[in-house]
């Protein structure tokens, strides 16, 4: 037994090994580039970097402008966490409880959307919030409104594009939560008497927090990186993190100090996917009232 473990073992090691080393060289390396290039300084000229180590480009991050922006980009997560979590538990929990026929449509409207780019998708959202566009025509013509309203480039937009790329992210794990629970422990809880509100709190929302923490994650890291939404659908005050490093890099030619942006962002992303590691195995034991 001993010797074909050994065995087992050495199978597993030599067919992990090219993963090993494909995530090495393409993530390890390309992440090690970044953390070096970040403490090094830019050339006068712009172009290229100098090989001189400095803290520089950090010291800017604390400056009162790049600190608005970086609150600006955790604001817009947590905001758009918070309403995909409103709107994606109830749907995830209805999928989870419809009957297999709903299910599926259920499944097959939520996916859909993948199917497309969603560059195209946000191209479409931008066409009917435009000055001109159906939507205010529709309230003109209701009556409702006499001018068109301003609902292109402005926050308001940003979230709505953000909750609508990310929503299946919340519902899905929701959805895998709801159909895995053990439903007799609902059954016990009306048996013994307890409200449908007190069984939803005491039972239901625990067994399936650990789902919807996995969609908060899912939804809010990509949040913070998604630049292209506030480009397209925002205003001149919806700058964010990924805007700023993409700016840096293809305007400014500043490499270095965009390199230490993404070293924040990356950090951020391993500090909310450490405490979700943390909370992930106690979510099921939560107590909410």
């Amino acid at each position: 037994m001993g010797e074909m473990k050994k065995k087992r073992d050495r199978a597993s090691a030599l067919l992990s090994a090219p993963l090993i080393a494909w995530t090495l060289l393409f993530v390890g390396a390309t992440i090690g580039y970044v953390i070096v290039l970040s403490f090094l300084k830019r050339k006068p000229d712009g172009f290229g970097v100098l090989p001189e180590f400095t803290l520089e480009n950090y010291a800017k991050l604390f400056s009162a402008n790049y600190g608005r922006i970086f609150l600006n980009t955790l604001k817009l997560g947590v905001e758009t966490t918070a309403l995909c979590m409103l709107l994606g538990y109830p749907f995830g929990y209805l999928m989870g409880r419809a009957s297999k026929k709903w299910r599926t449509i259920l499944m097959l409207l939520v996916i859909v959307p993948f199917w497309t780019n969603a560059l195209i998708r946000v191209y479409g959202w931008r066409i009917l919030l435009v000055g001109n566009g159906p939507i205010n025509r529709a309230l003109m013509a209701l009556g409702l409104i006499d001018k068109p309203l301003k609902l292109l480039n402005t926050h308001g937009a940003v979230v709505l594009g953000m909750v609508y790329a990310l929503l299946p992210f919340m519902i899905l794990p929701t959805y895998t939560s709801v159909e895995k629970m053990d439903w007799s422990l609902v059954e016990a809880g009306r048996d013994m008497g307890a409200r449908p509100s007190k069984v939803f709190w005491t039972v239901t929302l625990p067994l399936t927090a650990p789902g919807m923490l996995t969609g908060c994650v899912l939804v809010f890291v990509p949040s913070l990186a998604l630049f292209f939404m506030s480009d397209l659908m925002g205003g001149p005050s919806d700058i964010l993190v990924g805007n700023l490093v993409n700016d840096q890099l293809l305007k400014s030619r500043d490499w270095p100090f965009a390199a230490a942006l993404s070293v924040v962002l990356l950090a951020v992303t391993c500090l909310i996917m450490a405490l979700y590691r943390r909370l992930g195995g106690r979510a099921a034991s939560m107590t909410f009232f």
